[in-house]
């Protein structure tokens, strides 16, 4: 399966929260750099290092039946000509479950390589604390 080229970080991350909200196994790897040095860290787990860690990693996410409703806000973002950073809230609910969730912080780390932009790194954490609506805070782009 041919990869697709993403032209910016904005794109990338589109697909992945994309690819996590269907759960879609090929879609979700699609985003990733085919780098050894890649890093995903699902809240309150181990951290994965390596395309085949981080690769299983959503493989028993997506293989447990689980489908996640998936919206982020407070975006900030660290943007350069090769790496761009972006950190957000993530609101997660599962598919039929109407409990509300605590917010995950996430940090998204994007590379821009010869075959387009990709994701290098993935870490989401519960939020210690709550985080205040989307309308109080605008997103913000640190250049």
């Amino acid at each position: 399966m041919k990869k697709p080229i993403y032209s910016s970080a904005a794109d990338v991350e589109a697909a992945f929260y994309d690819a996590l909200s269907r759960s879609d196994f090929d879609a979700m790897m699609s985003v990733w750099a085919e780098d050894e040095e890649v890093v995903c860290i699902h809240p309150d787990t181990p951290r994965q290092v390596g395309l085949p860690a981080v690769r299983e990693s959503w493989r028993q996410l997506f293989t447990s039946g689980v489908r996640l409703v998936v919206q982020t806000s407070h975006s900030v973002v660290h943007a350069s000509v090769l790496l761009t950073v972006h950190s957000v809230v993530e609101h997660i609910a599962v598919e039929g479950d109407d409990r509300l969730h605590p917010p995950i912080n996430a940090t998204n780390v994007y590379v821009r390589g010869p075959l387009g932009w990709r994701m290098v790194l993935h870490q989401a954490s519960t939020s210690p604390e709550p985080i205040p609506p989307a309308g109080h805070s605008s997103s913000h782009v640190i250049h």
